[in-house]
């Protein structure tokens, strides 16, 4: 039996499910697969911001700017669980830029991208009389601080493909599509699955969203001739125990005019990157390198009193951000700007070349506004102001916090701040009625509980272990090997009997 559908994307990251989201809110019937686990590569690897980049500034990026900016307000609304604002703390070094040039910046940063809405003004600050001076280095006298926002990334990817899947798109992980061809009026995709078998899905038009991959997909599954080029960057990231307190963010200027960030994270940890490295090996394991960790280690030394080495370190994170060629000489310079392009030699394909997390939204509404006319659909854009994602309903993440702890008093701060941040209002319903912690079934460690497994298989698409403490949450920072054996052991039971997201 052969599928029939509208669109058929291949890749399941941030780009992918939002233009498979953007497509059957259309009215666009749509098929969705992806090799591996949903943002299993690089859009889980990010830096885990929602911001428009301060530092693309100063390379004259300011349309990208604008619209990532006005994109932060646009996602602050649509997911207010797992998106917040942050406050960013820029202690200042005359050597490297004037203040007058940070004053300058700042106030753009202020007002691009139809200016600031709902976040708070950048200022300066005296870190003697302010509580980001308490962990920095003496010589750092005063600052400046600006907002930009936090996000689960990829749980951020999994809310849009449930999205897209409440709507009515079909969305298939651990399939691999290993041929597609122009059939007629349409393509022919060859999908296999995990086990090896396979299956065909015909589509009226095929998108190309497979990321670091999207140029070799043309090379060796397409076969369509083009004349893109994808320079890959790694970025890598590093975890230790918090260095800081309070919950600002920093952003750091370095000798080589690069930055780096200091960010609150997981309530327990400072998370440290990013590093810009010219990448040419496969893009599925990227793992950080010794020199990236020392780099980002000197990094917060030269800032921080509390000094790091690479044995503080209790995890680290890479990943392979695909981004469009140019004649930038610095890899931090490569212009984090997307290409949409549209081949209509035959049936529809659309390809995404590059982009940021930010902006995945915009890009899919773009992507769509340009093919859906070609499949006969004019249906006007509709995300930009959709209801939240699933979850979002709650605003005010303290009200939601309070109301679970109430009703369920068995539930300790941390689980219920865990809960609501990660599933929203979501996790009621997760919860269920249960009565104490052991009416949430087999305990695997930290706070994580049978109940919320079966939540995550029945409606994230869950199948392995480290799709759970990897990527729906972060626990494998907290759960110790014998916890990750249970919890192998219980999805290999479950899934022996053929169980499976069925419905988000």
């Amino acid at each position: 039996m052969v599928e029939q559908v509208d669109v058929l994307v291949v890749g399941g990251g941030v780009n992918g499910v939002g233009i498979a989201r953007d497509a059957v809110g259309r009215g666009l019937s749509v098929w969705l697969c992806e090799r591996d686990d949903l943002a299993s590569h690089t859009s889980s690897s990010s830096t885990k911001l929602i911001h428009g980049g301060l530092r693309y500034l100063e390379q004259f990026e300011f349309a990208l700017v604008g619209k990532a900016l006005a994109e932060r307000e646009v996602l602050l609304r649509a997911a207010p669980h797992i998106i917040w604002p942050l406050r960013f703390v820029l202690p200042h070094q005359p050597h490297l830029r004037p203040a007058w040039m940070i004053r300058i910046g700042l106030f753009l940063y202020d007002h691009l991208g139809r200016g600031r809405r709902t976040l708070p003004g950048s200022r300066r600050v005296r870190f003697g009389k302010h509580v980001t001076g308490e962990p920095l280095r003496q010589e750092f006298k005063q600052g400046f601080v600006y907002s930009d926002a936090w996000v689960q990334d990829a749980r951020l990817v999994v809310l849009n493909a449930m999205d897209a899947a409440r709507r009515g798109a079909h969305i298939e992980t651990h399939t691999r599509c290993v041929s597609a061809r122009r059939d007629g009026e349409g393509w022919i995709a060859e999908l296999e699955a995990r086990d090896g078998s396979r299956h065909f899905v015909k589509a009226r038009a095929l998108v190309n969203a497979a990321g670091p991959w999207a140029a070799s997909f043309l090379d060796d599954v397409a076969h369509v001739k083009h004349d893109h080029s994808l320079r890959l960057i790694k970025g890598s990231h590093i975890v230790v125990p918090k260095i800081f307190e309070h919950r600002y963010a920093y952003i750091f200027q370095q000798p080589d005019r690069r930055i780096v960030f200091a960010i609150p994270y997981e309530r327990d940890f400072t998370l440290i990157g990013t590093t810009d490295i010219e990448y040419k090996d496969d893009p599925s394991k990227p793992k950080i390198s010794e020199e990236e960790t020392s780099y980002l280690c000197e990094a917060a030394n030269r800032y921080f009193k509390k000094q790091l080495t690479p044995a503080d370190v209790v995890w680290s994170y890479s990943g392979v951000r695909p981004l469009l060629q140019d004649d930038s000489g610095s890899a931090s310079e490569v212009t984090r700007d997307y290409l949409l392009d549209i081949d209509q030699h035959g049936a529809p394909l659309l390809n995404v070349f590059g982009g940021k997390l930010t902006t995945f939204r915009k890009l899919s509404e773009e992507a769509v506004d340009r093919l859906a006319p070609l499949l006969g659909n004019h249906k006007p854009a509709w995300t930009a102001d959709a209801p939240p994602l699933p979850g979002g309903g709650e605003r005010d993440m303290d009200e939601l916090i309070t109301d679970l702890r109430s009703s369920r008093p068995w539930l300790t701060e941390d689980h219920a701040w865990r809960l609501a941040h990660s599933y929203g209002t979501r996790a009621r319903d997760l919860l269920g009625e249960a009565g104490g912690l052991d009416a949430l079934g087999q305990h695997f460690g930290a706070d994580l509980y049978q109940a919320e497994v079966d939540y995550l298989v029945r409606h994230e698409w869950v199948t392995e272990a480290e799709d759970v403490l990897w990527r729906r949450s972060k626990l494998g920072l907290r759960i110790d090997a014998a916890g990750v054996q249970r919890l192998t052991d219980y999805l290999a039971h479950r899934f022996a009997k053929n169980e499976k997201t069925t419905n988000p």
